[in-house]
């Protein structure tokens, strides 16, 4: 005979963002926090925050390499893998356990460490990761559970030393030759990690262009400036994998060409962690791409559930997930007063060199919605702070001095309708971008509102909004 059910007001099925929609407001709950790895998510452990530490580090060691070309005598002698693998793991592992060790010392939450599985509506059994199960029930359970990396069925692929983003950030040691399976903006990062920090890198690309989702000119730059530090193989597939006596691997690519390599790292994309639930038998309904469905409250189909971030979301980012978990938190405590999820206007950045950011519609999706459309566009070679990366004159190299500003404006009504930065801190420069997108602001007299630091790479932002607003008003 089973054991009776424990009941919980509110369960949590994942301990990343779904971890902070837990505060001291529900301290009057009985509550379950379901994981089974630590603490903190995909962001914390195996993403966007240990990352973009090994990306810093691969900057530094590309900046060194420029040196000479600016008349300054600086070079990059190598790196200490372990030292700066240990060094990452060492803030992000402790952050994780102390995530955890917080929340089991709250006398109304209780942690299990292993995997849930609905049995049926508000009904969630836990295999324990020590053996057993738990059999719960709960007035509401929140999907939280992130994505995962795909791995295709490639023959020979799994007889090889390949890695995921899960996985390559914790090497033993730093390969002489590794091939990155994807072009899409977690290979584009690890590819420019990896070659900056002095290995060998082939970066396989299915599509003509790395970045292919992005606006065309930011993918064709991105793909130049690739291809001057690293091997870019576009318009390919890998056929298949033939592992190697000496522990390396030989790529079969469907052009009929091959490429050796020590490490196999697949960034080819991810994938919800939904179908490992049983939905079906709560009611709850998911995508043709395994998402949870859910409305703009982010509720789920069956009464009770509710989900966040990769599990439900469109766009699988933390700021994302960050903001869907604010509306789940709120949505939860107040449950009269219901808010709105806001997907309108999410901006991204790839940490790549040069960096990337965008938010709203590429030129081509302008067009395809028939938008009559202006491009406003000013290069940060053209601005003073363009100037003082230069090495001489004609130098526009995006990966230095050069880059660019892309704006797209909708004639019909002179909004800004999409944004675009290809620039060293790409990211930050786009945000009163975002702004402006997101509150609607008319592009006409927005440049001159406001000052403009000079010489900051802002300038380049500003020339970009002028352009666009002549472009609207011709």
């Amino acid at each position: 005979m089973s054991a009776a059910a424990d009941h919980y007001d509110l369960v949590v099925i994942g301990a990343g963002s779904g971890n902070t929609v837990v505060d001291d407001r529900f301290s009057h709950l009985r509550v379950a926090i379901v994981e089974r790895g630590p603490f903190g998510g995909t962001c914390l452990n195996r993403g966007c925050i240990p990352s973009k530490m090994y990306v810093h580090a691969a900057e530094l060691a590309s900046s060194a390499r420029r040196g000479p070309a600016l008349d300054v005598g600086t070079r990059a002698d190598g790196v200490d893998w372990p030292a700066l693998r240990d060094r990452v793991l060492s803030r992000i592992d402790p952050v994780a356990a102390d995530g955890e060790s917080y929340r089991r010392s709250l006398d109304h939450v209780d942690v299990l460490t292993g995997t849930a599985r609905f049995t049926g509506p508000s009904a969630i059994t836990v295999d324990l990761a020590d053996g057993g199960t738990r059999a719960l029930t709960a007035d509401d359970v929140v999907i939280a559970t992130g994505s995962r990396p795909v791995v295709p069925d490639i023959p020979g692929l799994h007889d090889v030393a390949h890695h995921t983003s899960d996985s390559v950030m914790r090497l033993e040691a730093l390969p002489a030759r590794m091939v990155v399976i994807g072009g899409g903006y977690v290979g584009c990062e690890f590819a420019n990690v990896f070659a900056g920090l002095g290995v060998d890198v082939t970066q396989v690309e299915s599509e003509d262009l790395l970045l292919a989702t992005q606006d065309a000119d930011v993918a064709d730059i991105v793909t130049r400036a690739a291809r001057d530090r690293w091997t870019v193989r576009t318009g390919v597939r890998l056929d298949r994998v033939t592992p190697r006596d000496d522990g390396t691997a030989l790529l079969h690519l469907d052009d009929g060409t091959t490429v050796e390599t020590d490490v196999v790292l697949v960034a080819i994309g991810r994938r919800p962690n939904a179908d490992l639930l049983d939905l079906g038998t709560a009611g709850v309904d998911v995508d043709d791409a395994g998402r949870v469905v859910v409305d703009e409250h982010q509720r789920a189909t069956a009464a009770g559930v509710w989900a966040l971030g990769d599990a439900s979301a469109h766009q699988p980012l933390k700021h994302v997930a960050n903001q869907d978990a604010r509306v789940v938190q709120h949505n939860l405590l107040h449950p009269d007063d219901l808010v709105v999820s806001d997907h309108a206007h999410v901006p991204q950045a790839v940490f790549t060199d040069p960096q990337v950011a965008s938010v709203g519609l590429t030129e081509a999706q302008a067009r395809e919605q028939g938008l009559d459309l202006a491009v406003g566009r000013h290069d940060l070679a053209d601005t003073a702070y363009g100037w003082a990366l230069q090495s001489d004159p004609d130098d526009r190299d995006p990966t230095g001095p050069g880059g660019f500003v892309k704006l797209i404006g909708d004639r019909a009504t002179g909004l800004l309708v999409g944004a675009h930065v290809v620039a060293p801190e790409a990211a930050t420069l786009i945000q009163p971008l975002i702004g402006w997108i997101s509150t609607g602001a008319p592009v006409a007299g927005l440049a001159r509102r406001q000052y403009w630091i000079h010489p900051a790479p802002t300038e380049v932002v500003e020339g970009a909004l002028l352009d666009l607003e002549e472009q609207l008003g011709s």
